[in-house]
């Protein structure tokens, strides 16, 4: 049996070439975010936002709920992929981000289906646990702040309906997961919310070594 094959560029080329479907909205809007601050570190890769577009539209989800929209690529592919009546409502710290995003929402015809929530993202779901919207949510992306990921994974298992799905990015972080030089708050929030995940009798799990570790966590 093979074990988990390496990837070098070149092969993540042929994977693009092959496999992704990225047109020039997503193209300009992944340019336009590579040319701010850190904007190649906290974008998604082309193959995730393609692979969240899979996951809404295999799961059914007509609701979705994002924590972390940065300036929307995610954003922008998921909510292409829910149906017609869909909602996508999307936590950002900063307005800043998603009005970069905004436009290439509206190029898209998504930008009706998107509801910003600006503030603390631990705040915004409190609230929308006390506004009744529990079990709403087919798919619950997060990729936000990693020393809050445990909260926001209790808060987001209220929000997801049963049966739906919690997609978690960056859970391996870089490799600093093994690295017991890495005592950073980041860090310990990964670890913290995949023994968390790892030990929750209330959920499925499977965890992909793919772009910086993806975790999806079906509620039982």
């Amino acid at each position: 049996m093979a074990d988990q094959i390496t990837g070098g560029p070149e092969l993540r080329e042929y994977v693009r070439e092959f496999s992704l479907r990225e047109d020039d909205i997503l193209r300009d809007l992944r340019r336009t975010t590579a040319e701010l601050p850190a904007g190649k570190t906290m974008q998604v890769m082309p193959e995730e936002g393609q692979f969240l577009a899979m996951l809404v539209a295999v799961t059914g989800a007509s609701e979705v709920l994002e924590i972390g929209t940065f300036t929307g690529y995610s954003t922008l592919c998921m909510a292409r992929a829910l149906p017609s009546h869909g909602r996508l409502v999307t936590c950002e710290i900063s307005a800043r981000w998603p009005e970069i995003g905004a436009e290439y929402w509206r190029r898209a015809g998504v930008f009706e289906r998107i509801e910003v929530r600006i503030g603390a993202a631990i705040e915004t779901l409190e609230e929308m646990i006390a506004e009744g919207r529990s079990g709403e949510f087919g798919l619950v992306f997060i990729d936000a702040d990693k020393a809050n990921y445990p909260r926001y994974y209790e808060l987001a298992l209220h929000l997801v309906r049963s049966g739906g799905l919690l997609v978690l990015d960056n859970t391996l972080f870089f490799g600093r997961v093994v690295d017991p030089l890495a005592v950073d708050p980041d860090t310990a929030g990964v670890r913290e919310v995949n023994a968390t995940i790892r030990d929750d009798r209330r959920v499925d799990i499977c965890m992909l070594p793919m772009a910086d570790g993806i975790t999806l966590v079906r509620r039982r």
